[in-house]
C-alpha cells in the first residue's frame, strides 16, 4: 500500500536523478565557497534526508553496500577499478596512441577509408579495454588530429563515443552494468559474450551506416586529407616493455575472469591480484629507471622539471608528429613555430626551489600557502619518480565509489517502501510475462531510463530488481537480462550526458581542449544512431531467444 513515506522516498529518489542530470551549486558562506549538489552529492543528501526523515533505516543502508539477490556492490567495485587500473596504465605507455597512428598511416589521404579504420579500431580497443580508458586516450587524440588536418571534429568524435560505449557490451567487465547484469541474473560470464556478441555486431554495423548517413556531407567527411607522410607509431609508443607487460597481465586476467566463472569464484578475487601485481611492477620498473637515469613516458631525464601532469606527457610528441603528417605549414600558421595556443599543453608546475619563501610566514594564511607549496613539491618529486602511477591515479573514476553505493541503497529504499513491487506488477501486466513483449519492453525502457534513473547503473540497477520481483519464465528472465545487457551500453550513446558516466568523463575532457558540445548537440546527432542501434539490437536478442527456446 502507497504511503506517506512511500511517496516521499519516490520524490527524494527523482529529485536525486534531477540533480545528476542538472547539477546546480548553492551558494555557502565562509571558507565553504559553494555547496555543489551533482553526480556525487546528489545521491548522498538523498539519503541522508530519507534516513532523518525515518523513511529508511540501518538494515537498508547496509543492504545497499553488502547486497541483495545475488548483487554485490563491493564485488562490482573492486573487479572494475582493479580492470580500471590496468587498463590506464597499459594507456599510459603510449600503446593506443601507437595503434591510432598506424591505423592513419593505412587510411591515407582517403576521408572516409580514414573515418571507417578509426570507428573499427576504437571498437576492438573498447571491446579489449572497456570504454573509459579508450574515451580517455582517443578523445585527446581525435581533438589533436582533426584540429592539425583542419577537419570539423564533431563527425569523428560522436563516432568515438558511439564506437567505445557500444562495444562495452562484449565482455562482462566491459561496462559496470554488464557486472551487475551478470550478478543480479546469475548469467555465467561467457555465456554473458555468447549472448551479446550478435547483437554487437549487428548494433555496430546499423551504427556505422547511420553515422556515415548523417556525417556524409564533406563538411564533416572531406574525401580527400592533406597527407604529405605517415606517421611514426613509435615516436608515442613511450614504454614498449611496459606496453608489452601491461598487455600480458591485462589478457591473462580477462581470461582467468572468464574461467572462474565456472567455478562460482568472485572475479574480484582474480582481478585484484593483478591489480596489486601490476602496481607493485609500475613502482618497480618507475624506481629502476629513474636511478638509471631512463627517460620515462616522454618525461626526460628524471632530473628534468616535471610537467603539469594533468594533460599527458605525450601530447607535446603527438602533436608534433601529427603536424608533420599534414601539408598544412604550421610555421606559416604559427611564425614562431610553436604549436597552436589552444593546444599547448599547460605550464610547468612550481619545482621545489621556486616555492620556497625566503621570508617566514607571518599570518595564518601565508602558512597555509607555505603548506600547500610543500605538498604540491612533494607531489611533483613523486610524480617525477613514479610517473606510471601518479599519473594513472588521477585517471581512475574514483566518483563511481559514492555513485554507485549511493544508486544500490536508493534503489534499496524504494524496494523497502514497496515500489519494486509496484513497479514489478505493472511490468506484468504489460509484458503479460511473454518472452518478445519483455525483450522490447525492457530494451526501450533501459534506453528511456538511462537519461531518467541517473546513468545507465541506475537504471540497470532498477530494472534487474523489477525483473527479479516479475517471476518471471526461465527463459524470459534469461532474454530480459541480454535485452538489458544491449540497452544499458547503447544507452550511453544517447539525449543526456549523464546517461552515463562515459558521457560525462567525454564531455569534460572536450571541455579541457576547448571544444564545447552543447546538450542539444549531442542529443541530436545521437538520435538516429540510437534509434537504429536499438531496433536491431533487440531483433536480434529476439531471434536468439526464438532459437534457443523454439520449443
Amino acid at each position: 500500500m502507497v504511503s506517506g513515506s512511500s511517496i516521499a522516498t519516490l520524490v527524494i529518489f527523482i529529485l536525486s536523478i534531477i540533480f545528476v542530470i542538472r547539477p546546480v551549486t548553492i551558494p555557502a558562506p565562509r571558507p565553504i565557497p559553494h555547496i555543489p549538489i551533482n553526480l556525487t552529492t546528489a545521491p548522498i543528501i538523498a539519503i541522508a534526508v530519507l534516513w532523518a526523515a525515518q523513511c529508511i533505516d540501518p538494515a537498508v543502508i547496509r543492504d545497499g553496500i553488502v547486497g541483495t539477490d545475488g548483487v554485490k556492490p563491493y564485488n562490482i567495485l573492486i573487479l572494475f577499478f582493479s580492470l580500471a587500473y590496468m587498463a590506464i596504465t597499459l594507456d599510459i605507455t603510449g600503446i593506443l596512441q601507437a595503434a591510432a597512428f598506424w591505423v592513419s598511416n593505412k587510411g591515407g589521404s582517403n576521408g572516409w577509408k580514414l573515418y571507417f579504420y578509426f570507428y573499427v579500431m576504437l571498437t576492438m580497443l573498447s571491446v579489449l579495454l572497456g570504454n573509459d580508458p579508450v574515451i580517455l586516450s582517443g578523445t585527446a587524440f581525435l581533438v589533436y588530429y582533426t584540429k592539425v588536418a583542419e577537419l570539423n571534429p564533431i563527425s569523428w568524435l560522436m563516432s568515438e563515443f558511439a564506437a567505445a560505449n557500444t562495444a562495452s557490451m562484449v565482455l562482462f567487465v566491459g561496462n559496470p552494468t554488464n557486472v551487475v547484469i551478470c550478478e543480479g541474473f546469475n548469467v555465467n560470464n561467457a555465456a554473458f559474450t555468447a549472448y551479446t556478441i550478435l547483437p554487437f555486431l549487428a548494433c555496430n554495423l546499423v551504427c556505422f551506416l547511420a553515422l556515415g548517413s548523417q556525417f556524409r556531407d564533406s563538411k564533416y567527411l572531406p574525401r580527400r586529407l592533406n597527407v604529405t607522410a605517415d606517421l611514426d607509431a613509435r615516436s608515442v609508443l613511450l614504454d614498449p616493455i611496459g606496453a608489452w607487460v601491461g598487455s600480458i597481465m591485462l589478457g591473462t586476467c580477462l581470461i582467468l575472469c572468464i574461467v572462474v566463472s565456472f567455478f562460482k569464484i568472485d572475479v574480484w578475487m582474480i582481478s585484484l591480484p593483478f591489480a596489486v601485481a601490476k602496481l607493485i611492477y609500475d613502482l618497480t620498473w618507475d624506481h629502476y629507471r629513474y636511478i638509471r637515469k631512463i627517460p620515462m613516458l616522454g618525461r626526460g631525464l628524471p632530473a628534468a622539471p616535471a610537467k603539469d601532469h594533468s594533460a599527458g606527457a605525450d601530447e607535446d610528441v603527438m602533436l608534433a608528429a601529427l603536424e608533420r603528417q599534414f601539408s598544412t605549414n604550421s610555421r606559416q600558421r604559427h611564425p614562431n613555430g610553436s604549436p597552436d595556443p589552444q593546444l599547448s599543453l599547460p605550464s610547468k608546475q612550481p619545482t621545489e626551489t621556486t616555492m620556497k619563501s625566503s621570508t617566514p610566514f607571518s599570518s595564518p594564511k601565508q602558512y597555509i600557502a607555505q603548506r600547500r607549496s610543500t605538498i604540491i613539491a612533494l607531489h611533483s618529486r613523486l610524480h617525477t619518480h613514479f610517473p606510471t602511477f601518479f599519473t594513472a591515479l588521477p585517471r581512475l573514476p574514483f566518483a563511481l565509489v559514492p555513485f554507485a553505493f549511493s544508486q544500490f541503497i536508493l534503489i534499496e529504499s524504494l524496494g523497502h517502501q514497496g515500489w519494486i513491487e509496484i513497479f514489478a506488477t505493472w511490468f506484468v501486466r504489460a509484458s503479460k510475462r511473454e518472452t518478445y513483449p519483455t525483450i522490447w519492453l525492457i530494451g526501450v525502457l533501459g534506453v528511456i531510463l538511462c537519461n531518467l534513473s541517473g546513468t545507465n547503473i541506475g537504471a540497470t540497477i532498477l530494472l534487474t530488481k523489477v525483473v527479479s520481483a516479475a517471476a518471471l519464465q526461465p527463459h524470459t528472465y534469461r532474454a530480459a537480462a541480454i535485452a538489458l545487457a544491449v540497452a544499458s551500453n547503447i544507452g550511453a550513446v544517447s539525449f543526456t550526458f549523464s546517461a552515463s558516466l562515459a558521457g560525462l568523463l567525454w564531455r569534460g575532457i572536450l571541455k579541457q581542449k576547448g571544444i564545447i558540445v552543447s546538450q542539444r548537440t549531442f542529443a541530436y546527432w545521437n538520435m538516429l544512431p540510437l534509434v537504429v542501434m536499438t531496433i536491431a539490437g533487440l531483433a536480434v536478442v529476439s531471434a536468439e531467444m526464438a532459437v534457443l527456446y523454439r520449443q
